[in-house]
């Protein structure tokens, strides 16, 4: 028998909050959750399209209910229930404080550094944070072209935080990218003509301390040491340190890992998968909630 959401809301607090078992779960399901957990209570977050927008609506939901949403089209602290299937998905404007356009979102909460962290995808990313989704090879005769910016460069750079779902493969995790839409860490600097760390690059700027924070892909999970280079925090269960290193195109630190990513509880499975993407619009799949689950949802 179909629920209504009210019935679904008040079954929330008795899912247990136990981390689901092998086989319970996808691995999209986990990227959402382990992005979710980026979020702060008190986070204002710049989300961009597809699993970053389901990863800040778990967290509005989870870990994070008073962090404030806002979505490039112009809304501001919506509270949808079902993802929208793009920013400009009109759902995405439920309950908003305020329904404005590109000059708010970017003149305004932006570049007026209210953002703290922003949600974002790339096409491929650097030992230093730098990420590209605009061309692949010479810029001006390139062997792939990619759809642009469409403002990951800004929130990239102008957010205090950043995190980044990117898919995993040696082609992909680079030492340097054929082309910088969007500086990590580390930066080209125009006057010496070299890369030089972003902090001296911008040093006196607002934007001197804001970038990478961490980045999810589908094998691990990444954070950046105190000189701006990447390093393994966890590595996915089933995913093995030897497979990940096969995966990146530069020598990745390992050295620093805490072990595996955790899996997700059967409440944050409950919250992705009635409420935040019923519908599969950004999760391909979800496997059968075991019998325990079951009983309780009816």
């Amino acid at each position: 028998m179909a629920k209504t959401m009210e019935q679904l809301m008040e079954l929330i607090d008795k899912i247990p909050n136990e981390k689901a078992k092998a086989g319970e779960f996808i691995l999209p399901e986990l990227m959402a959750i382990a992005i979710a957990h980026e979020v702060l209570n008190d986070d204002i977050v710049f989300a961009g399209t597809g699993l970053p927008m389901v990863g800040i609506m778990a967290a509005n939901m989870l870990n994070a209910p008073n962090a404030v949403l806002i979505y490039e089209s112009g809304v501001c602290d919506g509270k949808t229930m079902h993802v929208p299937m793009s920013v400009a998905d009109q759902r995405a404007a439920n309950l908003a404080s305020t329904l404005g356009g590109l000059v708010d979102t970017f003149g305004y909460y932006l570049q007026q550094g209210f953002v703290t962290l922003g949600f974002l995808g790339g096409a491929a990313i650097d030992k230093y944070g730098g990420v590209n989704v605009t061309s692949i090879g010479d810029y001006y005769a390139p062997a792939h072209r990619f759809t642009g910016s469409g403002g990951n460069s800004d929130i990239g750079s102008m957010s205090k935080r950043v995190a980044y779902i990117i898919l995993q493969e040696k082609r992909r995790f680079l030492e340097r990218n054929d082309y910088t839409t969007t500086p990590g860490w580390w930066c080209w600097d125009f006057k010496t003509r070299e890369w030089k760390p972003k902090k001296e690059v911008w040093k006196g700027t607002p934007y001197a301390d804001c970038g990478p924070c961490g980045v999810v892909t589908n094998m691990g999970v990444y954070r950046f040491d105190e000189k701006g280079i990447i390093y393994l925090e966890t590595c996915h269960p089933g995913i093995s340190v030897e497979k990940i290193k096969e995966n990146c195109g530069f020598d990745l630190n390992v050295s620093k890992i805490k072990g595996e990513t955790p899996n997700p509880t059967y409440k944050e499975l409950f919250v992705l998968r009635e409420f935040v993407d019923p519908e599969l619009i950004f999760l391909p799949a979800k496997t059968e909630y075991p019998a325990a689950i079951k009983s309780i949802i009816g």
